[in-house]
């Protein structure tokens, strides 16, 4: 314990040991470790990669895997389909949430609780039992091998719902909703100036975990897109085709799918981190 953790005799500060450098270097590593074995893979040779023992340092053909991934799978247009996609899934479910959290935390309904506990009752039921009537659906509306197929569905979840609600029965005090409609507030305005900046903490969690999940959805896109307007995952699908699936060109595609995800924690990262932490602080 001593190794791990001392106390500043000063201000009391805890500064971490050598022990606990040495577990996040541990944890680091194998957390890096998919993903640095992926580029190795990208940058080989099908024929490398068969080879025993495996290669475990980058190869010349990272760049020429990259192409050949992505004009195999069509990577430009699957990765702007995800793009937009996945934001407008974000966008909805942080959205809608948000506003029914708040209707569920706050406001005085007949039959809230027996909705409130349908709505979590639905996250009991397997994702395969709605397939067959949700193509059905989709299929009369003739939306098939349209981007509207997927998003649609997802605008709203349950988990969202509920993960919102637990929030905001916390974090938002009824005296300031009160003191807000005394001063002439609307419901409008109450939700935009006072439940959406109390949530916003929640809010910034809810959306990486949304986008996360819409990017690397696979089950429900492959149902109802094709190869010719396809998300990332359905893109994928497609490359390695042959006799032996050429390993080094997936790997390039899966790396090509995984990039815009850590671009996207490098830039927003800060402000996700600060929202997750100032959650805990009002927790």
């Amino acid at each position: 314990m001593k190794g791990a953790m001392r106390a500043n005799r000063a201000g009391g500060q805890l500064h971490a040991g050598k022990f606990a450098y040495a577990v996040l270097i541990l944890f680091t590593a194998g957390s890096l470790f998919p993903l640095v074995w992926t580029a190795v893979a990208a940058s080989r040779t099908n024929t490398r990669l068969a080879e025993t023992p495996p290669p475990f340092w980058f190869g010349g053909n990272l760049f020429r895997n990259l192409e050949l991934a992505w004009s195999d799978a069509n990577m430009g247009l699957a990765l702007w389909n995800t793009l937009l996609v996945a934001g407008t899934i974000t966008v909805g479910t942080v959205l809608f949430s948000t506003i029914a959290g708040f209707a569920f935390a706050k406001l005085r309904f007949r039959f809230r609780n027996l909705l409130l506990l349908l709505t979590i009752g639905t996250m009991m039921i397997p994702p395969q039992l709605s397939v067959v009537p949700l193509f059905m659906v989709v299929a009369k509306l003739e939306w098939t091998n349209q981007l509207q197929a997927v998003v649609l569905p997802t605008l709203v979840t349950a988990f969202g719902v509920f993960f919102m609600r637990q929030y905001l029965t916390e974090a938002l005090p009824t005296e300031i909703i009160e003191a807000a409609r005394v001063d002439g507030a609307s419901s409008l305005r109450v939700v935009w100036h006072v439940v959406f900046p109390a949530a916003r903490p929640a809010m910034a969690v809810l959306g990486l975990l949304t986008f996360v999940q819409a990017w690397n959805d696979f089950f429900w896109p492959i149902i109802a897109l094709t190869q010719d307007n396809p998300t990332v995952q359905v893109a994928l699908t497609g490359l390695g085709r042959g006799y032996i699936p050429d390993q080094s060109v997936i790997m390039a595609g899966a790396l090509l799918g995984t990039l815009p995800l850590l671009l996207a924690f490098t830039v927003f990262g800060k402000q996700i981190v600060g929202g997750i932490m100032q959650g805990a602080v009002k927790g």
